[in-house]
């Protein structure tokens, strides 16, 4: 089932964006920006009270001293308070959202009565803001629908905030290229691996400095500097987005067994089902295993020499006429949703944190885990599964 998502955020992203220092030398003054904050070095025997500018026929004379560590201090603080307020901001975002506690939906109504109109549904677990209380009614907006739920098929304020630790998916955005992961939470400790630009890395621990995030190599910690984070929920489907998802659901199916009879015209694969799309899905996943044993390589798209996770994926539908992007978060968004593992076939995307695979049928996978193992099968549910998508 396709159902779009809402993000309650806040911005941990500080100093620069790049995940190595910068060095810029002008004349016997070195600027240095470190991971974490700016700091200033002066070339030995400099001060800055001996510096002047010449700005034409005026001479413009430095006269203020800062020392690095109270440079240092300074970022530090307005990072603590820039973070506090962020924190401060999220909490009471939560607080006024309004999380469907139910079997399968709660109808939004047109009024407050269950003689309104159904504009939508709002799933279980799923979310919505909310705008005002009457006569135990909660008006919400929820992705596209504004309407009316009753107050005792969903949660808002404290109880809110602890529901969505739990539906909740905290994730963390990497906002640079080749950010390390490490053991500990610590520049000291061994490098466990890298994660790539816009990764999204499902979140366990939170401090100011680290994040501890679950990666294809193992749970490790990335430096808070260079990643954004949020929790995403599920938001509601207007009637309107569910014809629309049903339809475009009928047309991939129909594109599917277009795509399954121009295979089978090239002996890509030997047979066509009636419905196309499982024999399809079982083609592409019987292809990708023919690599099994094949190196990892971190940006590959080869599926001989070397590929990573997505540029496996990648080439391996490339072969089927269909393109998908470089990105394991981008490939969450590809093709339409599937409900659960017990429903996925053949073909699937799996797609975890950081990582994206394709199901194999039985309950396994085939992908480019890494450097160590390169292409295996897997055990679908080794680890958490964040969205399993359909492209045939």
């Amino acid at each position: 089932m396709l159902r779009s998502s809402v993000k309650a955020g806040v911005l941990i992203l500080a100093g620069v964006m790049l995940c190595s220092s910068m060095d810029v030398q002008a004349s016997g003054l070195s600027s240095v920006l470190p991971n974490g904050g700016i700091n200033i070095a002066l070339a030995q025997g400099t001060s800055l009270e001996s510096m002047s500018l010449n700005a034409g026929k005026t001479d413009v004379v430095l006269e203020t001293v800062v020392s690095a560590s109270e440079v240092d201090e300074a970022a530090a603080k307005a990072k603590a308070e820039a973070r506090a307020a962020a924190k401060a901001k999220e909490l009471e975002t939560l607080r006024n959202m309004v999380i469907a506690d139910v079997n399968r939906y709660v109808n939004i109504r047109s009024i407050p009565s269950e003689d309104g109109e159904v504009l939508g549904k709002l799933y279980d677990n799923s979310a919505g803001v909310l705008v005002s209380e009457q006569d135990g009614w909660y008006e919400i907006t929820s992705g596209t629908v504004t309407g009316f739920v009753k107050a005792e098929y969903v949660v808002t304020g404290d109880a809110a905030v602890e529901l969505s630790k739990e539906v909740g998916t905290r994730l963390a955005t990497v906002q640079c290229d080749g950010l390390y992961v490490r053991k500990e939470p610590s520049t000291d400790a061994p490098i466990l691996g890298m994660v790539a630009f816009e990764d999204e890395l499902l979140v366990y621990e939170e401090t100011d400095e680290w994040i501890k995030v679950d990666t294809v190599e193992g749970d490790g910690y990335v430096s808070a500097e260079y990643v954004t984070l949020h929790t995403e929920f599920v938001q509601a489907e207007s009637r309107e987005e569910e014809e629309a998802r049903l339809e475009k659901e009928r047309q991939e199916r129909e594109k599917a067994q277009k795509a399954a009879q121009a295979a089978a015209k090239k002996k890509v694969i030997t047979y066509v089902s009636s419905d196309g799309g499982t024999e399809m899905g079982r083609a592409v996943a019987e292809y990708a295993l023919q690599f099994v044993g094949n190196p990892y390589k971190w940006g590959g798209t080869s599926l001989t020499k070397g590929a990573d996770c997505s540029g496996f994926v990648m080439s391996v539908y490339e072969n089927f006429g269909v393109s998908l992007p470089h990105s394991s978060a981008a490939d969450r968004k590809q093709g339409y949703a599937v409900d659960g593992l017990e429903n996925a076939q053949p073909g699937d995307l799996i797609c975890y944190s950081g990582h994206v695979a394709l199901y194999i049928g039985d309950g396994e996978i085939v992908h480019a885990a890494s450097k160590k193992s390169g292409i295996k099968v897997s055990r679908a549910d080794y680890k958490k599964i964040l969205a399993i998508r359909r492209i045939f």
